[in-house]
C-alpha cells in the first residue's frame, strides 16, 4: 500500500472500493468499463497523449522492451476521474468513530470471520514464516480488499500515467507505472488483471507498484507473485514481508483499547513514550483483560479524553509504514481483535457536533430513506448522499434548507 502511496487516504474499503455492506462476498473478475463510471474511461487527450510518447522513450531507457509497452498501453488512457479524486482526497478524513464504523461494522466483522476461516492455513503459514500475526495480516486484507471481495477494477497502467501526465506528484507516479511495466514484463502480472484503486494500489491487500517491487513474494512457490488471484496466500506473504522489513517483532502486542483515570494529565501522541508499568503508575489500565508487557508505548485519545483510548506498541509503527495514517493503524488494530473473537470497543464516542450518537445517525439516515429521500447505506457516516436527502427532505416539508442534521430532525422522522 504505501511506499507511500497517499498519506491521507485510509484504506480501501473506507473509499467505497471495498463497501459491499451487505455482507456477501462480490465477484472479481475482468475489468468492466461498463461498470465504472464515464469518468474512469479513458477519454481523448492530445496533451497526454504527448506525455506517452515522450514517456516511452525513458521507460526503454530504464529497460522496458518496446514490446511491454506496446502491450501494456493497448486499451489505455487518461482517466479524468483519478486526476478529481486526487485533488480532492479531504473528503476522506474521517473522525475514528466515522472510520471504524467504514471499515469495521459489524456486518463486516462477521463476514470477515468466516472469510477467515476459510484462508486460516494461508494465513497462519506466513504468519509463522515470518512472525507477523496473522490477525493483523487478516484485518489488512479486510481494510484494503473486503478481504478479497472488492480488489479493485481501475486500470493500474491508466490510473498511474494519468497521474505522473497531471504532475502533481509526477516523479513518485511516474517511478509507480514503470514499476508496473516491470510487473507486466516479468511476468507477474497480465495487464488485464493489473486492476485497482484509482490512485494505482492493486491486490488483496491493495500494493501499489513500487512496493510490490520491494517486497513482493511468491509464497506458494508457482513461479509467480501474485497478488491479484483468487488464491491470497501471496499477498498475505507479500504484506506479511513488509511488516517484518518495517520492524515488525514476532509475538509483541500492537494496539490495545484503554481506559485513562478521571483528571488524566499525561501527555499523549505517538512521540510520548512511556513504559508499561509506568502507565500503569499513572493509574491506566487495559478496557479489557490486563496491560499486555511490550517494552515502551504511547497512549492516543483521537477524539480527545473521555473517548476512547488507546496504548500503542512498536508493532503499531510497523502497521503505519503500510498507511501513516493513525486511524488506519487503530482500524486495523480494532479489526483484529474483533476477527480474533474480542468485543466492541469499551469506550463509547457519544454525541457528535450535531448532538447525535452513531446510532441515531443511523437511524436518521434510515428515516430519510424511508420518508424517500435516499441517504444511502445506514451506517451513520455523514457524507453528501446524506446531506443531499436532508436539503430534499428540508426542502419538501418547508423547513430551512440547511442540509445539517439535528436532533430535531431526527424526531421529526
Amino acid at each position: 500500500m504505501i511506499l507511500t502511496r497517499r498519506n491521507m487516504i485510509l484504506g480501501a474499503s473506507a473509499l467505497g472500493l471495498a463497501a459491499c455492506g451487505s455482507g456477501g462476498a462480490m465477484r472479481v473478475g475482468p475489468s468492466d468499463p461498463a461498470a465504472l463510471g464515464p469518468e474512469f474511461r479513458p477519454m481523448p487527450n492530445a496533451s497526454f497523449d504527448t506525455w506517452v510518447q515522450a514517456f516511452r522513450g525513458r521507460a526503454q531507457a530504464r529497460g522496458i522492451s518496446a514490446g511491454t509497452l506496446d502491450v501494456a498501453f493497448r486499451g489505455q488512457g487518461y482517466l479524468p476521474g483519478v486526476v478529481e479524486r486526487d485533488r480532492n482526497q479531504t473528503e476522506f478524513n474521517r473522525s475514528l468513530e466515522d472510520y471504524l464504523a467504514l471499515v469495521a461494522p459489524e456486518e463486516k466483522v462477521a463476514f470477515g470471520q468466516r472469510a477467515v476461516a476459510q484462508q486460516n492455513s494461508a494465513l497462519q503459514s506466513v504468519a509463522a514464516r515470518y512472525g507477523v500475526s496473522a490477525d493483523v495480516l487478516a484485518a489488512i486484507w479486510g481494510v484494503e480488499s473486503y478481504f478479497g471481495t472488492r480488489r479493485g477494477q481501475i486500470p493500474v497502467i491508466s490510473s498511474t500515467t494519468t497521474l505522473a501526465w497531471e504532475g502533481r506528484r509526477g516523479a513518485f507516479f511516474e517511478s509507480n507505472l514503470t514499476d508496473a511495466l516491470r510487473m507486466i514484463q516479468s511476468g507477474d502480472a497480465r495487464p488485464s488483471e493489473l486492476l485497482g484503486s484509482w490512485a494505482g494500489a492493486s491486490g488483496h491487500t491493495q500494493l501499489m507498484p513500487n512496493a510490490f517491487q520491494n517486497f513482493a513474494v511468491d509464497f506458494d512457490g508457482n513461479g509467480r507473485r501474485d497478488v491479484w488471484g483468487d488464491n491470497p496466500i501471496d499477498a498475505f506473504g507479500t504484506t506479511a514481508n513488509y511488516l517484518k522489513r518495517s520492524g515488525w517483532q514476532s509475538g509483541q502486542p500492537w494496539a490495545v483499547e484503554v481506559i485513562l483515570p478521571q483528571g488524566f494529565t499525561a501527555g499523549i501522541g505517538k512521540a510520548r513514550k512511556r513504559s508499561v508499568s509506568d502507565w500503569q503508575s499513572l493509574g491506566v489500565r487495559a478496557a479489557r483483560g490486563s496491560l499486555p508487557s511490550g517494552g515502551s508505548a504511547a497512549i492516543l485519545a483521537p477524539m480527545g479524553l473521555g473517548r476512547p483510548a488507546f496504548l500503542v506498541f512498536r508493532n503499531f509503527e510497523a502497521i503505519l509504514r503500510y498507511n501513516p495514517s493513525e486511524n488506519y493503524g487503530l482500524g486495523v488494530s480494532y479489526l483484529a481483535n474483533r476477527l480474533a473473537g474480542g468485543g466492541p470497543l469499551v469506550g463509547t464516542f457519544g454525541a457528535d457536533q450535531y448532538g447525535l450518537t452513531l446510532q441515531q445517525r443511523k437511524d436518521l439516515q434510515r428515516g430519510l430513506s424511508q420518508a424517500g429521500f435516499d441517504a444511502g447505506k445506514p451506517d451513520g457516516v455523514l457524507g453528501n448522499k446524506t446531506e443531499a436527502a436532508i436539503r430534499a427532505y428540508q426542502q419538501a416539508k418547508g423547513m430551512t434548507v440547511t442540509g445539517t442534521p439535528s436532533p430535531d430532525l431526527l424526531r421529526r422522522l
